[in-house]
């Protein structure tokens, strides 16, 4: 059971169609792939979220040269080895990358066990998951197609990404709200309001009933957060806030929060999720998952999580439908809004190498900035 390769590579899936946010624009997502194999012979795969050189580097100079050596059930004192290779000083620098490695430990530990990982946390709690539609646009026509397109398909809980200016806040929530009719709607600020301006927003949103607010304030602003939400009729959700399990903790003892979006990439692995999960419970809160726009692996990773931690009440946010490949022919189904819970051992999905190949980049393109915009870039927060 214990690792005796590691590899990895940069692959990078374009999307069909540009999508906006407060930060910038993305025309694809870039992730971190990973291949182990054990000493029995079992290869493991893994996969993370690849937005700054920082995780690459981390994984190739950090992670993997640790890794060799290590059983593939020790995920916890991998994690805890990297953060004190010095980066318990910098956990924001490495998560991304120890999450790659931890997959892929998880991944042949199942199929050591000819389990599915949902069996090894505590068991299938759940036969599907739900997933969220996921809107990336200020344009108010567009929206309501995209809308259109995902009922048509059987999507029930919408996201819509606001935080452009103060106009379009409304805007686009309004025409959401009035073409989803009752389905939930979520709102995902991404830290662009000033406090100010996020009592008020507020105020003008609350008819619209929000299930939740997503980040209104900049990531650092438990206090902000925890006055907004005593004040707010609408429930606040807290994402870029509840990377690290510190950070989980740090926002259960401000109180600061209704809801928590977890995602392992950000958490530097599963396991860490599912200690992020438990807390959350303890409080009564609901947990759901932050997409990335996750390629098989991840997305298999996120089912399994989904499926087995009581609390991840809410539909999973999913950038599924804006791929235009991956690097599995079979990945998880996500079928009538809904995904399926994969039943083979491990992760459940096989990937293709020639997929891989073919997705192969050597450098990771930016989602922070607008190539539409020379000189400009995202501040938080911005109004």
């Amino acid at each position: 059971m214990k690792i005796t390769e590691v590899e990895h590579r940069l692959v990078r899936v374009p999307f069909n169609q540009k999508i906006n946010w407060g930060s910038g624009t993305r025309t694809g997502t870039t992730r971190l792939i990973c291949r182990i194999k054990t000493d029995t012979g079992i290869v493991g795969w893994g996969e993370t979220l690849c937005l700054i050189d920082a995780v690459p580097a981390v994984f190739s100079k950090v992670v993997a040269p640790l890794a060799v050596g290590y059983s593939v059930s020790d995920v916890e004192r991998l994690h805890r080895h990297v953060l004190g290779a010095g980066y318990y000083h910098h956990k924001r620098a490495a998560v991304m990358a120890i999450a790659a490695l931890e997959m892929a430990m998880w991944d042949a530990y199942g199929k050591i066990t000819q389990q599915p990982l949902y069996a090894l946390w505590g068991g299938q709690w759940r036969a599907e998951v739900a997933a969220a539609a996921y809107l990336f646009t200020r344009d108010l026509h567009r929206l309501e197609t995209d809308i259109k397109g995902f009922l048509d398909n059987g999507f029930t809980t919408f996201k819509v990404k606001i935080g452009f200016d103060e106009a379009s806040d409304i805007a686009l929530a309004e025409t959401a709200r009035r073409t989803i009719g009752t389905h939930p709607l979520r709102l995902d600020v991404n830290g662009a309001w000033s406090p100010g301006t996020a009592r008020r927003q507020i105020q003008r949103l609350t008819d619209l009933s929000p299930s939740y607010i997503e980040q209104p304030l900049e990531m650092d602003d438990l206090a902000g957060h925890t006055r907004l939400r005593q004040a707010s009729p609408i429930p606040i959700a807290l994402d870029e806030s509840a990377y690290t399990l510190s950070d989980v903790g740090n926002i259960a003892r401000a109180e600061a929060a209704d809801v928590l979006l977890l995602d392992p990439h950000q958490a530097g692995g599963l396991w860490q999720v599912i200690k992020q999960a438990a807390i959350a419970e303890s409080l009564g809160l609901p947990v759901t998952l932050h997409s990335g726009a996750e390629l098989a692996l991840s997305q298999a990773a996120y089912v399994h999580l989904a499926a087995s931690i009581p609390n991840m009440t809410l539909a999973i946010d999913t950038e599924r439908t804006y791929l235009s490949g991956d690097i599995a022919t079979q990945p998880v189904s996500l079928t009538n809004g809904c995904f399926q819970v994969p039943e083979g051992p491990g992760l459940g999905v096989t990937v293709d190498p020639s997929l891989v190949d073919r997705y192969t980049v050597a450098d990771i393109a930016g989602a922070y900035l607008d190539n539409e915009r020379p000189g400009w870039f995202p501040v938080k927060p911005y109004y």
